[in-house]
């Protein structure tokens, strides 16, 4: 991918890496514009590693750029979930997601362009930070030095892992074997090295995955605050999201060996190890104060960091005061079923009765409640998402008992007097899955997760099935790759 143009030199690219300020609302359609923007620092490759604060500013920089709101700072999510069932478009705005509902998706879009360009700017950011860490290790504190390249490794492994998602077909389709992405893993600072042929989808988990055990072993056990336990990488944040990338490669062995890292064996389920997480007794806490122990990784904005114009989670979904309100819920079953209509998902359920909204005769998610600017943090990571990956994995392979009560722990916390007895392993995973559609609705997680287990994507927005094998299944690799990659 071409992210540098002819004119950029180390110098200048050493430059943009130490920048830590966010990328939402700089972030542009065209990619050059942006890389051409003056650097507000004008520390020279020569000296970005000679004090601990130039240091530690590439690492921000590196949680920056995929804060971005053409990323994971809002996006991506809103995407994901709104090519699926649980949502209706209200107003056909092409910049808010027409496309990506209706599944016209055109490999020339900008939109699904800058979700490319960013996530391969912050691996090359990545890249170029590790060589920089290695070229400079005596200049640094041992333990800050083994930190900084956890971080930087988590990184990478966490946007290789939302971009193969989306770009590539299922790992459980064929164990991996189809067309991935280019797996780059130097860092560029110049257009010679553009040819890089995809990797297959094994190949790009298998350094995921080799980035996150690498990264696990390197950051630190927990951080001196609730807001950088919450925002930055520690080795609980690793381990969690290899319980995710294990899950989406139905390897679920594994999501179990991870998951009783940070899961007590039994009830109430919290982490025994390092930073004590565990569900908050209202989930409405986890949407206002955003630094709780259930919160492992999220996005941060402020006034001044904010996500950009409609990237933001509450533009999109929050009917009051300020949202936009281009979505509302699916409630009303006609061929295609929402998940608020689910019989699981019952009218005493807090998450129905405290996070959705009847809003001029339509039902609007309010999880995210901020005004303009919309300065909602956006939850990546968060420990009910942890559960419920033990508890889909033990259902599946391990102790269905240990299953159960990890499903109830989570939906009790929000609907105490739901009885559920399964009459079977199936009826068990089935309520399962139900209970992420209810807990993670509007989080990003919909669409990867019916495509994880291989199936068909219920579309409101095309009126039908997308099969595996439909072109519209994954999005396209953007034209712009093809122009700059002869190898692709």
């Amino acid at each position: 991918m071409n992210i540098l143009n002819n004119k950029t030199n180390k110098k200048y690219l050493l430059r943009l890496a130490l920048l830590s300020i966010p990328l939402a609302g700089v972030m542009s359609s065209c990619a050059d514009d942006f890389l051409e923007a003056t650097p507000r620092t004008e520390a020279s490759v020569e000296s970005a590693f000679d004090t601990p604060e130039r240091v530690e500013a590439q690492a921000n920089g590196l949680y920056a750029t995929i804060k971005s709101g053409a990323f994971l700072g809002g996006r991506y999510q809103v995407y994901n979930d709104v090519r699926a069932e649980e949502f209706i478009n209200r107003l056909n705005n092409g910049v808010t997601g027409a496309w990506a509902y209706q599944h016209i998706i055109g490999g020339d879009d900008t939109y699904l362009t800058n979700f490319w360009i960013t996530g391969y700017l912050a691996i090359n950011r990545s890249n170029l930070f590790l060589e920089g860490l290695d070229a400079n290790s005596s200049k640094i504190d041992p333990a800050k030095l083994l930190s900084y390249k956890g971080e930087a490794k988590f990184v990478r492994a966490l946007t290789y892992f939302y971009l193969v998602q989306i770009y590539a077909k299922p790992y459980v389709l064929d164990n991996g074997a189809s067309p991935g992405l280019p797996l780059r893993l130097k860092g560029e600072t110049g257009p010679e090295n553009n040819g890089l042929a995809r990797s297959t989808v094994a190949q790009v988990y298998a350094q995921i995955l080799k980035d996150l055990n690498e990264a696990e072993a390197e950051l630190p056990a927990n951080y001196s605050s609730g807001s950088l336990n919450t925002t930055r990488a520690h080795k609980n944040t690793a381990i969690a999201l290899k319980t995710r990338v294990y899950l989406t490669m139905g390897n679920h062995a594994k999501v179990i060996e991870e998951g009783n890292k940070i899961v007590s064996a039994t009830a109430p389920f919290t982490s025994p190890n390092r930073v004590a997480h565990a569900l908050q007794p209202d989930i409405k806490t986890v949407f206002t104060n955003y630094t709780t122990t259930e919160s492992i990784l999220s996005m941060p904005m402020t006034n001044n960091s904010a996500p950009g114009t409609q990237n933001q989670l509450g533009y999109y979904y929050n009917g009051a005061p300020n949202g936009n309100r281009e979505y509302y819920l699916n409630v009303n079953p006609t061929g295609i079923t929402g998940i608020y209509t689910h019989p699981q998902f019952r009218d005493t359920d807090v998450r129905k009765t405290g996070l959705t909204a009847t809003i001029s005769g339509q039902r609007y998610v309010t999880k995210f409640s901020g005004v303009t600017p919309f300065v909602d943090w956006v939850p990546l990571i968060r420990y009910s998402e942890v559960l419920l990956n033990l508890a889909e994995a033990e259902a599946t392979v391990g102790s269905e008992t240990r299953a159960l009560a990890l499903l109830l722990a989570v939906h009790h916390r929000s609907d105490p007097t739901w009885v559920f007895v399964p009459a079977s392993k199936a009826e068990l995973i089935d309520a399962i899955l139900t209970e992420r559609r209810i807990e993670l609705l509007a989080e990003g997680f919909r669409t990867n997760d019916i495509m994880r287990r291989g199936q068909a994507i219920p579309s409101i927005g095309a009126g039908a099935l997308i099969p595996t094998t439909d072109s519209r299944y994954t999005f396209p690799i953007p034209t712009r790759e093809f122009q700059t990659n002869p190898l692709i």
